[in-house]
């Protein structure tokens, strides 16, 4: 019998490791990719953030959709850096083959964006939150 399983530590390695094995996103985000950010954080960096999982079976099996929130935080007068971050990440990530294991993966879309400024003076902190959906699923044993 198979048990169903979590995708999203294995979805959250996936990412992270597309992510920092990109050498022009890493130029842009100098500060890294995090899951946790060590303090003080050197701006721009991205943050692994939340996960919403809910199951999306078959008759045959296990299947899930996850959807993974990544967070951009850069420090200028304006959104453009964060929005170059944010086009090299959406044109790693959607729509483009993930390595998930222990999964099948089904599909990577890129669902939402929001730009947001943090108020606190200066003010010159930028954070830009996006979404991407990823469906999985588990292999039959």
């Amino acid at each position: 019998m198979t048990i169903p399983t979590t995708p999203a530590p294995a979805i959250q390695r996936a990412i992270y490791t597309v992510l920092t094995g990109d050498t022009e996103l890493m130029n842009l985000a100098t500060g890294g990719v995090h899951d946790f950010v060590p303090e003080p954080a050197p701006h721009p960096y991205i943050t692994v953030g939340e996960a919403i999982e809910t199951p999306d079976n078959t008759h045959s099996g296990f299947g899930r959709q996850t959807v993974v929130t990544l967070h951009i935080w850069t420090r200028s007068r304006g959104h453009a850096p964060g929005l170059a971050i944010l086009a090299r990440v959406v044109g790693l990530l959607d729509h483009q083959p993930l390595a998930i294991e222990g999964q099948d993966h089904i599909a990577t879309n890129y669902e939402f964006m929001q730009t947001l400024i943090d108020p606190a003076p200066p003010g010159d902190i930028r954070h830009i939150v996006l979404r991407l959906r990823v469906r999985t699923d588990q292999p039959r044993t």
